[in-house]
């Protein structure tokens, strides 16, 4: 507890007498430790996700073992979009709960098993077989992992004081960074790609195990009874979509945060224009890596510490980020070409779209948790992550733009796409 009680001056630094106004007395007494079992919990999370990353680790292994060109294009979808989607229809379970952290361990356990099933995969099988079994396990990750969304929203809503919880989601994400960093050094190292089937599934078990060890870290947080509702049918939960157009505040939310996709889908374009220029060996994949770790190393904590103070202002500042070095990375390369082909430019606007990337994630997490409590929070988190889910795989469809306005085109339309969001960003309440 001593130790808790360290760390948690040290990250979270409390100023004011009045922090637990929002949350109730039991929780508030516990704070310290709740925030450093979810800190360590989603850490080791992290830490997994990089390990087992359908855009390195699962890439290679669908190479390795011979499966279908086809399958590496589903990996990122199915990864990303699976997780979303169904979350509408598991906060109307959730809503029955009074202590929902147990949903977050059992999502995690399952996540162990998928991770593991996937280096088991690697390990016994081979060809189509293999490509069909590694889509079905990152089918059934991406469900544990909307549960464990839904749940952890809930869970850091009632254990965490609301001028705390951007800076618990920015050493989450700055740790996650300091990973992705030793990840691209990794890659940039000669023979990184040299990786055998054996050691792959080793590697994805390993990284399995860390979902495990997480779950029984976060059991350990001492979360209250909280309020419950009423299960609800199919239709009830689609019914629920008429939050957005009853409710003005999180309708524009969602807009925002729609528009905010930009920049999330810009980074493989900027890849893209490299590999272009560049052709495609491993340091590139690796400096690309590190760079978006780092990106996330340094800036995280800064936006978490921003986003208690206002939350809808990271999200704004973050999208005038994203917006400015895509129309600067467009405009050189249709007028300086010769600027976008030298060594450095790339890499350092991949590094400011990344160090962007992370103030929309940081901000939209902390906005929405903020904006309602109890059942409220759980529809609210469940709709925009169903919304986005389904808006992703429509709008991460502009890449077949590319050919007819070339991979900077697609760089500038994406980055009018996040003007637009800081724009409307603007009509947003305050959710403090």
């Amino acid at each position: 507890m001593a130790l808790a009680d360290d760390i948690y001056n040290k990250l979270a630094e409390d100023e004011d007498s009045k922090i637990c106004d929002d949350i109730d007395e039991s929780a508030c007494s516990h704070r310290r430790l709740s925030f450093v079992l979810i800190l360590l919990s989603s850490s080791l999370t992290k830490l997994g996700d990089a390990l087992a990353s359908p855009k390195t680790t699962l890439a290679w292994a669908v190479t390795v073992v011979g499966a279908p060109a086809f399958v590496l294009g589903f990996l990122v979808p199915i990864r990303e979009s699976g997780s979303m989607i169904p979350q509408l229809f598991i906060g109307s379970y959730v809503r029955q709960l009074a202590v929902r952290k147990w949903v977050w361990v059992t999502g995690s356990a399952v996540q162990f098993l998928a991770v593991a099933g996937m280096g088991l995969a690697v390990l016994w099988l081979e060809g189509a077989a293999a490509g069909w079994a590694l889509l079905a396990l990152v089918a059934l990750f991406s469900l544990a992992r909307a549960f464990c969304s839904v749940a952890s929203k809930d869970v850091v809503g009632k254990t965490i004081p609301k001028p705390k919880r951007g800076r618990l989601t920015g050493w989450a994400a700055s740790f996650a960074g300091l990973v992705s960093v030793a990840v691209g050094v990794l890659l940039i190292r000669p023979g990184a790609f040299n990786l055998q089937w054996d050691w792959l599934g080793m590697l994805l078990i390993l990284a399995g195990g860390l979902w495990l060890v997480a779950a029984a870290v976060y059991s350990r947080v001492p979360e209250p009874d909280g309020e419950i509702g009423g299960s609800r049918s199919a239709a009830e939960a689609l019914g629920k979509l008429s939050l957005l157009k009853e409710d003005r505040p999180f309708r524009r939310f969602v807009m925002t945060r729609a528009l905010l996709m930009c920049s999330a889908l810009s980074a493989p374009f900027y890849v893209a224009m490299a590999q272009d220029a560049y052709g495609s060996p491993a340091y590139l994949l690796g400096a690309f890596i590190a760079a978006a770790g780092a990106a996330s190393l340094v800036s995280a904590p800064f936006w978490g510490r921003f986003a208690d103070a206002s939350s809808k202002s990271v999200m704004i500042a973050a999208a005038l980020i994203t917006s400015g070095i895509g129309i600067v990375t467009a405009l050189s390369a249709w007028f300086v070409p010769a600027l976008t082909e030298t060594y450095w430019f790339l890499p350092l606007g991949f590094f400011v779209l990344s160090v962007a990337h992370a103030g929309v994630r940081v901000g939209r997490k902390t906005y929405v948790v903020n904006l309602g409590g109890g059942n409220k929070r759980t529809d609210y988190v469940a709709i925009s992550n169903s919304v986005i889910g389904v808006l992703l795989l429509l709008v991460g469809s502009v890449g077949a733009l590319a050919p007819l306005i070339t991979q900077a085109g697609v760089i500038g339309l994406l980055a009018l796409m996040g003007l637009a969001g800081a724009v409307l960003g603007l009509s947003l309440p305050e959710a403090e």
